[in-house]
């Protein structure tokens, strides 16, 4: 038996994601602090360069979530908001040195009802 057939696939799933988010959070805000003053253009090409290890995350974790973890796109979505806001705080407090929000808080509050709606069962 392999290492990862051990791992459940929804368990990959999110591992996948969350690497997948912190690239994607990095492409997307990164040249902010890096590139400040280089050409845009410069800039969203590096940025295109980074999603690219996004994609070759994002697109299996999306396909072992949806086909073999039997995650709904729903839930996938919510799952990926969820990630997303879990790197992307962070992300701003600590790279990008931005001040602390009780904002960061009721939106993760937030989606913790989108988790509950989109997983309950009805």
């Amino acid at each position: 038996m392999s290492f990862l057939s051990a791992i459940p696939f929804s368990v990959q799933t999110v591992c996948l994601l969350i690497a997948s988010n912190v690239f994607m959070t990095f492409a997307w805000y990164g040249h902010l602090r890096n590139m400040a003053t280089a050409p845009w253009y410069f800039a969203a090409l590096v940025s295109w360069g980074i999603a690219l290890f996004e994609y070759l995350l994002q697109v299996p974790g999306n396909r072992i979530g949806f086909q073999q973890a039997g995650f709904s796109l729903a839930q996938l979505k919510i799952v990926q908001e969820v990630i997303t806001l879990s790197v992307f705080v962070p992300f701003a407090l600590i790279y990008m040195n931005e001040p602390f929000k009780l904002d960061y808080l009721w939106a993760g509050f937030c989606l913790v009802g989108a988790v509950y709606f989109i997983f309950r069962t009805a």
